[in-house]
């Protein structure tokens, strides 16, 4: 079986419940399930480059086991493994034992004996890996460029960028080559691609969900990427609680005061937003109001922390780079690697001195609100060979992240972060609407982003029935 026919994508490439749904009628086995995606995926390697490599026997031998579970046990297989037969892409940042972990570099990397936590509990969830989705080196750019091959294309559009540093999970789960994607996120990393690709993409508060090894930036968090605000939330009861290995991995959750529907959203206008994505988020606004006491726009009520963000993460790539290994290395990378060579000590201490500042300026200003709603991303995806827009594009100016003023605030903080799809430019694009809540708030954020979804009513098409579905 092959997903080259709209029906069988319909068919097969449906959210966790729909393709739950199916395996327990056994209208479909796992087998032909996965065997249709891993086809779809090698197919489609040389157009998207949403994978770097594919998982083959050892995800049809998962597979296989999956079936016999199902056959034994019925319809009881799904209480004690909520994700059995569902199909999950691995970022290739994150360890996975059965498959190489290159970390987008042309740098020498040991294959790891173990799988990352988060991906451990997957597997044992019953959920299938079929590949590693492409990242920027090391996950330095928002962009999927680098040197280990072609850059990974949006969906949407071939010609632009699928965002990155997840581009490559939230390609593979636009075009419907997985159901759930797991990404990291150190400034934005999963939400931009998210928002680019016309998919949910998920930063919980940090340290919901282990991050192993963890990060000396303390900026990266773990959260999937899937088709619906439904997908992600079951993913993340997954994958969330502690682990010995990350000591920030001791997530509460935050007393819930208040209810979806009763809530104080500050909705925020950030300065260069295009008009286009701009008229398509305002369409939320209404949306909200509806159950919603009091939403009111508001200036940005915090200083942009950008400079403090640069510093931070050129010391770590700094850091995690040594000269000598340069040569085989992204030339943005090398760049900002070589000016956090330079940063002393007091400019360090200063970086996080602002980090600490807007900490605390923004848990003043949740006081207030219970939501902050913005546009994901202020513009539509750049060209697909592009790091940035190409006023940023030069890293050697240190702009390489400063388009992305919506996302980075909420690493340096730790709030829990979602995007989720809410129209399309003129253009025929996706555009992305960010909601964000104080720490530990991760379920009202869900509960409030799962409630827009169903009253806006956008699910975009999956990208190859985008054109029928506009001419009809």
């Amino acid at each position: 079986m092959s997903l080259t026919s709209v029906a069988d994508r319909e068919r097969l490439a449906g959210g966790i419940q729909e393709t739950v749904e199916l395996l327990r009628q056994r209208d479909l086995l796992v087998t032909e399930h996965v065997q249709s995606v891993l086809s779809a995926i090698t197919e489609d390697r040389a157009g998207l480059r949403a994978f770097v490599s594919v998982a083959g026997d050892d995800a049809l031998s998962d597979a296989e086991a999956a079936d016999k579970t199902i056959g034994k046990l019925g319809r009881a297989a799904w209480q004690a493994r909520p994700l059995l037969g569902i199909t999950v892409a691995v970022k290739d940042l994150i360890q996975t034992a059965e498959l190489p972990t290159r970390r987008g570099s042309l740098l020498p990397n040991e294959r790891p004996p173990l799988d990352a936590p988060a991906v451990a509990r997957l597997r044992a969830a019953g959920a299938i890996v079929v590949g590693k989705a492409a990242t920027s080196e090391h996950g330095w750019s928002a962009s999927t460029v680098s040197r280990v091959g072609a850059p990974t294309r949006n969906p949407w559009a071939p010609e632009r960028s699928a965002g990155g540093s997840s581009g490559g999970a939230a390609a593979a789960v636009s075009a419907g080559l997985c159901t759930i994607a797991l990404g990291t996120d150190g400034a934005g990393s999963i939400r931009i691609p998210a928002s680019f690709c016309g998919v949910v993409g998920f930063k919980p508060s940090f340290g919901r969900i282990p991050y192993v090894p963890p990060c000396s930036d303390r900026l990266a968090h773990l959260g999937p990427l899937a088709s619906s605000v439904a997908d992600v939330a079951e993913a993340v009861t997954v994958l969330e609680g502690p682990h010995d290995d990350d000591p920030d991995s001791g997530y509460r959750p935050a007393e819930q005061v208040r209810q979806a529907g009763s809530l104080r959203v500050g909705w925020i206008e950030f300065p260069g937003t295009c008009d286009d994505v701009r008229e398509v988020s305002q369409r939320a606004l209404p949306v909200l109001a509806e159950h919603c006491h009091r939403v009111e726009v508001i200036d940005v009520p915090f200083a942009d922390p950008y400079p403090a963000l640069v510093d931070i993460l050129a010391a770590a790539e700094a850091a995690g780079l040594p000269s000598a290994d340069e040569c085989l290395c992204d030339a943005g990378r090398v760049a900002i690697a070589q000016y956090g060579r330079g940063i002393d000590a007091a400019s360090i201490m200063r970086a996080e001195e602002a980090r600490l500042a807007l900490r605390a300026r923004l848990g003043l200003v949740m006081k207030k609100y219970d939501l902050l709603a913005m546009a994901t991303v202020g513009i539509e995806p750049f060209g697909v060979d592009a790091i940035a827009p190409a006023w940023a594009a030069d890293p050697a100016d240190l702009l390489w992240l400063a388009w992305a003023r919506a996302t980075y605030p909420f690493n340096l903080t730790g709030q829990p972060s979602i995007s989720l799809p809410v129209g399309l430019t003129s253009a025929g694009l996706p555009v992305g609407l960010q909601l964000v809540g104080a720490v530990g708030m991760d379920d009202l954020v869900l509960a409030t982003a799962r409630r827009l979804e169903a009253d806006l009513g956008f699910r975009p098409l999956a990208p190859d029935q985008a054109a029928k579905g506009r001419r009809s």
